[in-house]
């Protein structure tokens, strides 16, 4: 009978502990992607896009969301095949647009808009939050990679 229980106990905890590991992302270490992608905002973790979405963005870096953010072609296909080698699959949800676009924004994905769907439009504008794009204000441990709601906090 211990035999039958324990297999069936495991199971229903591992399956209890996939909405956690769901918000939970792997950061590969990669040197030249920590150093210049979190010189500017934390280095995102390469799950949350798609291949295409990272070749797309990292493409056209003299226009990287206002800001140019180039750097030298080197580095530049370094962080590329990077992104790419470790884009996300099925847990990022949708990532392209109505005509099919690959997306840039994480905040503009299907999974983002799902998590955050309560959030209103004032508490983004909080000075202490600034945007959705700010992670980092509301998830403490982004930078880890962990994104759960239990390590969520809300600022003031």
């Amino acid at each position: 009978m211990k035999r039958i229980i324990a297999p069936s106990l495991f199971a229903l905890l591992a399956a209890l502990a996939l909405p956690a590991q769901a918000d939970s992302y792997r950061l590969p270490k990669n040197a030249v992607f920590e150093e210049e992608c979190s010189s500017c905002h934390i280095a995102f973790p390469p799950q949350m896009l798609h291949a295409d979405s990272w070749r797309a963005m990292m493409g056209d870096l003299s226009r990287h969301f206002g800001s140019d953010a180039s750097i030298d072609e080197k580095h530049r296909v370094a962080i590329t095949d990077f992104l790419v080698a470790n884009a996300g699959g099925r847990k990022t949800g949708d990532t392209r647009d109505a005509q099919g676009k690959p997306l840039l924004r994480i905040t503009e994905t299907a999974r983002f808009a799902k998590k955050h769907r309560e959030i209103s439009a004032a508490t983004w504008k909080r000075p202490s939050i600034k945007s959705p794009a700010n992670c980092a204000a509301c998830h403490p441990l982004a930078a880890a990679g962990e994104y759960s709601d239990h390590s969520a906090v809300s600022p003031k």
